[in-house]
């Protein structure tokens, strides 16, 4: 009597089987899915990391070929060029990207010029250049697009920061030896965003502590309102402020003064 209860209290539920097998498959289900994700994942890291390697070695070629005689073959720098250890994929971009470098020939500054290479060697030689060495890298659409800041924030940082330079609308100015503020009413969005943290020629650095990202983006945002919204009093005279246009009233418009009363003289005697 006593072996038949205890043998009926320890049979098992035919529950408990089909709850092992549905164990069972949930386990084998959830490692194979995580094995999977695994190896998913690592082969686009993999393949990500061979583009860009490709990458770097298109530039690493391209840099030999066009940028090595100033520059050095390991962009050490030599008299002819400063080294580019360090100075970023941003420095590149801007510097290629406006036809700057290669300079057509020594001057006080490398003028601009229509680029020398298609964006995608642009981009290898940045590419290239970055791994050299840590450096600012080219920014992201949105801060450069010019449609998410602040025009009027952004005007008055470019009053304060800029315009001893570039004018208050962007026209440009002149400097000391030759050099010159370039013209910034034609430029990118990205181009001013990378001239600002890498500091082209005589133009200081703004970095992240000068002027933080959206600043940026919002000076951007008024140079491109400044772009788009020309001079509503028709001739602007080159937008170079009072200056100009006072000149321009002393010498033409008082001479038609002067002509007038002339010819009205003239004319009674």
């Amino acid at each position: 009597m006593f072996n038949r209860t205890k043998s009926k209290k320890g049979r098992r539920s035919p529950m408990a089987t089909v709850s092992l097998i549905v164990v069972g498959l949930m386990t084998t289900g959830g490692a194979y899915a995580l094995f999977s994700s695994t190896a998913n994942a690592d082969d686009s890291t993999s393949t990500v990391a061979a583009s860009s390697q490709s990458k770097v070695n298109e530039g690493q070629k391209l840099f030999a070929s066009n940028c090595a005689t100033c520059h050095g073959l390991s962009a050490q720098g030599t008299s002819e060029g400063p080294s580019l250890i360090g100075v970023g994929a941003a420095s590149v971009d801007f510097q290629v990207g406006t036809g700057r470098m290669p300079m057509a020939a020594q001057g006080p500054q490398a003028e601009e010029k229509p680029a020398q290479f298609t964006d995608e060697q642009i981009d290898a030689l940045a590419e290239y250049v970055a791994s050299l060495g840590p450096g600012p890298a080219v920014p992201s659409e949105s801060l450069t697009n010019g449609e998410d800041g602040d025009a009027a924030e952004g005007a008055e940082l470019f009053r304060i920061n800029c315009a001893m330079c570039h004018n208050v609308a962007g026209a440009g100015g002149a400097l000391t030896e030759g050099k010159y503020a370039p013209n910034l009413q034609s430029v990118s969005g990205k181009h001013i965003y990378e001239a600002m943290v890498t500091g082209p020629q005589n133009m200081p650095v703004f970095n992240d502590l000068n002027l933080t990202p959206e600043q940026k983006a919002d000076i951007i945002t008024y140079l491109k309102y400044v772009q788009d919204n020309k001079s509503p009093g028709g001739f602007a005279l080159g937008s170079l402020g009072p200056v100009a246009e006072g000149l321009f009233i002393w010498i033409f418009g008082l001479g038609a003064v002067v002509a007038m009363t002339v010819w009205l003289t003239a004319k009674s005697n």
